[in-house]
């Protein structure tokens, strides 16, 4: 591909000030809770929530960050809570691939938000899918109490992380716990309810109350040292197992324990030699159009991110408007399913829309998909999607069920499903491209992503015809620069809701990530499902023919 096509510079420039401002924010984010109170947190001789996991990982291995940007833009009234307040990642500790979860002290002492509870259930979620060990750095000050009735008593509220830690101990997934800080009331029971316990003498301490609520329960004159740090419990209680003079030697213990596990099980999939693509990865850049309307051929997304730009199609000159293939990345075996942006020709002679799954299209997805179980290889997802095609043509063809087989293949599929929403991601286009409610393992997307019901020029229109409707019916007379005011309104208002920051700060995605770092994220997925042999065989149930 030339670079010196006009519109390829273009798009290329466009994306990376898209990652320029994305990576400034990103830096922002690690701050926490700010220099002022990073100083705070380092003067009482704690590392930082990144500086605890930064040594705790091996170096020079590769990292995903999970839920980085949780939080954005959310919860202002309190002061905000940068990335959820906790820091999620999946790296590697002694060779062996674990999830890490360490508190953000720096915000709000630790304590937990609503996102934080939905983010810390994420990465148990991960763990449990793919039976990789959870290691929790813990240093919180508990629940948040001015939202307490959002983040206590739901089923996928706090209580349900220890639910989990005890369904994963039944599983026996690894977990240990470094108390490097305050852990109390129910919180306490998430680092006892882990195989092992770590407490930091001086910092770490962990009870059912802390010393100022004892003395209003029972009146009972006692500090927090006695009643629940280092030597109380490593000494009499026994509720700890190992007492750690500072953040550094705990860590390193921590490296030590996991240098002892096991070596996981393996699901069996393939891998060969890992080869880069042939093609510029980096082309990607200029291939990705500015404008989420304009065309583009996603074959050339696929060769830039699959070993040597080598890909199998399947049914290939049918149902075009979805490109299904064989292909590895990073020497993983995988099947592609991805939605065509520009426009095709069908086998009928028509010319079909780009990003639009028409019946032939879903019913080829859904015959790859159930290949790719039956032949034990992982899923991957690329979306751009619009949705399923309408009209009388589209309905008296059968399209609901068409488009029904393949969301049932999607959500019966035992194989790991990784999805990464690049363009558009509307609509039931979401749910049968595996959107966040259809079980993928991870799912990121690119900063030129948008998630909606519906795009945003349609969606404000149907809303203006509504709302105009409403006005009309109290009597109201509506002028055409009235009607336009309002317009701008309504799209002002859901356009903010399209921001990829938007959907990564509710955790509809696991965050943000630059295209080129797509091949990584899959191959550490598919290495960490790798550890959860299948034990569900494939099945779809009924589906209408």
């Amino acid at each position: 591909m030339s670079n010196t096509n006009l519109e390829f510079n273009k798009n290329e420039d466009a994306m990376k000030l898209v990652m320029s401002d994305l990576r400034r924010l990103s830096e922002q984010i690690k701050l926490g809770g700010g220099k002022k109170s990073i100083e705070k947190h380092k003067a009482k001789g704690k590392l930082t929530a990144r500086e605890r996991i930064e040594q705790l990982l091996d170096k020079g291995k590769p990292v995903i960050e999970i839920g980085e940007f949780a939080g954005w833009g959310m919860y202002e009234e309190q002061g905000g809570c940068p990335s959820g307040g906790v820091v999620v990642v999946m790296g590697y500790v002694k060779g062996r691939l674990c999830m890490i979860v360490a508190n953000d002290a720096t915000v709000k002492a630790g304590a937990w938000f609503p996102i934080t509870g939905k983010k810390n259930l994420r990465a148990q979620e991960i763990a449990m899918e793919n039976h990789i060990p959870v290691l929790y750095l813990v240093d919180s000050a508990g629940a948040f109490l001015p939202m307490q009735d959002e983040i206590f008593p739901d089923k996928e509220n706090f209580g349900r992380i220890f639910y989990n830690n005890s369904i994963m101990s039944s599983m026996g997934i690894p977990q240990i716990s470094a108390i490097m800080g305050s852990c109390v009331a129910g919180g306490a029971y998430l680092p006892i309810l882990s195989d092992e316990a770590l407490i930091v003498e001086g910092t770490g301490s962990v009870f059912l109350a802390g010393s100022y609520l004892v003395k209003s329960a029972v009146g009972e004159e006692v500090d927090n040292e006695t009643l629940g740090g280092a030597v109380t419990h490593c000494e009499i209680s026994g509720v700890t197992d190992y007492k750690m003079k500072n953040d550094e030697e705990c860590l390193k213990t921590i490296r030590n324990l996991v240098d002892k596990f096991g070596k996981p099980a393996d699901a069996g999939f393939d891998r060969a030699t890992p080869a880069k693509p042939a093609l510029n990865e980096e082309e990607i850049y200029g291939i990705i159009p500015e404008s989420i309307t304009s065309q583009y051929d996603m074959h050339e997304i696929i060769k830039r991110l699959v070993d040597n730009s080598e890909i199998e199609e399947y049914k290939e000159d049918y149902g075009k408007s979805i490109i299904t293939c064989y292909a590895r990345i990073d020497g993983w075996a995988v099947g592609i399913v991805a939605n065509q942006r520009k426009v095709v020709k069908s086998k009928k002679g028509e010319m079909q829309f780009g990003g639009v799954i028409y019946s032939d299209s879903a019913d080829k997805s859904a015959r790859f998909i159930m290949n790719c179980n039956q032949k034990k290889i992982p899923l991957v997802f690329l979306q751009d999607v619009t949705g399923f095609m309408v009209g009388s043509r589209s309905e008296h063809g059968g399209i609901i069920k068409d488009g029904a087989k393949m969301v049932n293949a999607v959500s019966n599929s035992v194989v790991p499903k990784f999805t990464i929403i690049i363009g558009n991601s509307y609509g039931a286009g979401n749910y049968a491209m595996c959107g966040k409610a259809y079980g993928p393992r991870l799912i990121y997307a690119w900063p030129t992503s948008r998630i909606a019901v519906m795009g945003g020029e349609q969606a404000a229109k149907v809303m203006l015809q509504i709302e105009v409707a409403a006005l009309k019916s109290k009597g109201q007379e509506i002028l055409p620069e009235d009607e336009k005011k309002l317009l701008d309104k309504i799209k002002d208002k859901y356009f903010k809701t399209l921001d990829p920051k938007y959907a990564a700060a509710r955790l509809w995605t696991d965050g943000i990530i630059d295209p080129l770092d797509t091949r990584k994220v899959i191959s550490m997925g598919i290495e960490a499902a790798n550890q959860a042999p299948i034990t569900k065989q494939f099945s779809v149930g009924v589906i209408q023919t």
